[in-house]
């Protein structure tokens, strides 16, 4: 059954409330039910019907609150807060903004109580990299070693967001901050880190020090060793780039590869 917007909006009893953003994964549109405004989230593809039900799963612990879902849309608590990690981390604040993902992520990874959701696993998460180092070769081999080395070795498994970035923690006037739209993973639980160490921007995430700057913060507030975030790093990295290869955008593709070698560097000293 083909369920659109127009179905939801009689099933639910919604009223379309503003500009809906649709990509080829998902869209998301604006709604008012039951006199309160919320926001309608349907899947295109399973990886976002993943995440929908891990929205559910978490309950509103760390995350948007779902009030409706099945098995293809959620209907979530609409969050227009007046903070901004994006902006933050452009006006000086980017320590603070690594603060407050690294207080979002621990909360996120609190919770764990069964039956879990659909998961996948990194071990599969990263055949991207496995199977394309080759191809591309050079440094994606040394992504390749390192991140099979973790993925081997992986302890403090946790169900993972995925796609943690500044962008998918925002802030609630009512509840702080909340995390969206996560990718529904399983495995170590510094791989939801790294992520913001390619974020926000190019211009930010390329900064003099600022590497290992906010790897020291994280490592601090996690309780996670830098070298293992460095590593995990490079892993992400590399698997980033790939996917950007694979897509011929590659600038992006080079911007990942500056931070692979940046945190070879660092990794050097060790």
């Amino acid at each position: 059954m083909n369920k659109d917007l127009n179905y939801y909006c009689d099933k639910w009893e919604l009223l379309p409330d503003g500009e809906s953003i649709q990509t080829y994964t998902s869209l998301l549109q604006p709604v008012v039910h039951n006199n309160m405004s919320v926001m309608l989230k349907i899947a295109y593809v399973s990886e976002e019907e993943r995440g929908n039900k891990l929205m559910v799963w978490w309950n509103g612990k760390g995350a948007a609150q779902v009030f409706e879902s099945d098995d293809m849309a959620i209907l979530m608590e609409r969050i227009d807060g007046s903070r901004s990690l994006y902006e933050m981390a452009f006006n000086g604040q980017d320590d603070e903004a690594t603060k407050i993902i690294c207080d979002v992520v621990k909360l996120l990874h609190s919770n764990s109580r069964p039956p879990f959701p659909e998961l996948v696993t990194l071990d599969v998460w990263f055949q991207d990299l496995f199977n394309s180092a080759t191809k591309y070769g050079g440094i994606f081999k040394t992504c390749r070693d390192i991140a099979r080395q973790l993925l081997n070795e992986q302890d403090n498994v946790v169900v993972l967001h995925g796609d943690i970035h500044h962008k998918n923690i925002l802030y609630s006037d009512k509840r702080g901050w909340l995390a969206i739209d996560p990718k529904g993973l399983v495995g170590c639980r510094a791989f939801d880190y790294v992520n913001v160490l390619c974020n926000p921007e190019k211009e930010i995430a390329l900064g003099n020090g600022r590497l290992m700057k906010q790897i020291s913060v994280i490592s601090k507030m996690a309780d996670i060793p830098e070298k293992n975030l460095l590593e995990w790093t490079i892993a992400f990295a590399g698997l980033s780039a790939i996917w950007f290869l694979d897509d011929k955008d590659e600038e992006n593709a080079n911007f990942r590869l500056e931070i692979v070698h940046e945190a070879l560097k660092e990794l050097s000293r060790w």
